[in-house]
């Protein structure tokens, strides 16, 4: 048997048994891309219908939210965030649940509709809060520029550079420096048409109505 195969006997015996503790270490890490999304799905309907414990651990971001009803997330030995998959995503508390949910993230200190940065600008934003908040938008809510764009409805607008470009799936991960550092999406088309590359110099545009604030 191959590596992928003997970890899906390995499952199929594990849940076999119909155990009352199951402890799951990185089920899925062995399986080819395409066999992971069905074992992921055959997993997730017998957890559906498991009476008992299940514990899972992995590293994955999609294998938690998908198969998981609540999470645990540990940082350095210490435990950091737990609740349920959707909330964690919506309002992650760390870079490290950020950048595993696919978000930008910042700290600051809301005042009103804006939470002012510990290291940064303002953001504007549509919650209206005071004190220590959050305020966090995912890289496909950015807009780049390579001029300085018209007044619009974009409440937030900072200069940046492009420190790197990556492929992200079918887009384009622009990783930008300058008044505030942030990650951008973008097809290859509208990358390709504003030129960029690394060193460029960019206007980076987010809409209130596209970040999410909530306290710290």
């Amino acid at each position: 048997l191959s590596g992928g195969q003997a970890q899906r006997v390995a499952l199929a015996r594990a849940l076999a048994t119909r155990p009352r503790l199951l402890l799951l270490d990185e089920p899925l890490a062995a399986l080819d891309a395409r066999t992971r999304l069905e074992v992921r799905a055959q997993l997730r309907r017998h957890l559906a219908e498991f009476e008992a414990v299940a514990i899972l651990v992995t590293h994955d971001p999609l294998d938690a939210m998908v198969l998981a009803d609540r999470l645990v997330v540990v940082e350095h030995g210490r435990v950091v965030q737990e609740g349920a998959p959707a909330d964690i995503a919506r309002r992650p508390r760390t870079d490290y649940i950020a950048q595993l949910v696919g978000l930008n993230l910042y700290r600051g200190q809301a005042e009103g509709h804006r939470v002012r940065l510990e290291a940064g600008p303002a953001v504007a934003t549509t919650e209206e809060l005071s004190g220590p908040a959050f305020v966090a938008f995912p890289p496909s809510a950015v807009t780049l520029h390579r001029d300085r764009p018209a007044a619009g409805s974009a409440r937030n607008l900072w200069r940046c550079e492009v420190a790197g470009l990556e492929t992200h799936g079918d887009q384009i991960r622009a990783d930008l420096t300058g008044e505030l550092a942030l990650a951008a999406d973008l097809t290859t088309v509208a990358a390709a048409e504003l030129g960029l590359h690394p060193g460029a110099e960019v206007w980076a545009a987010v809409k209130a109505a596209q970040t999410h604030a909530y306290p710290a």
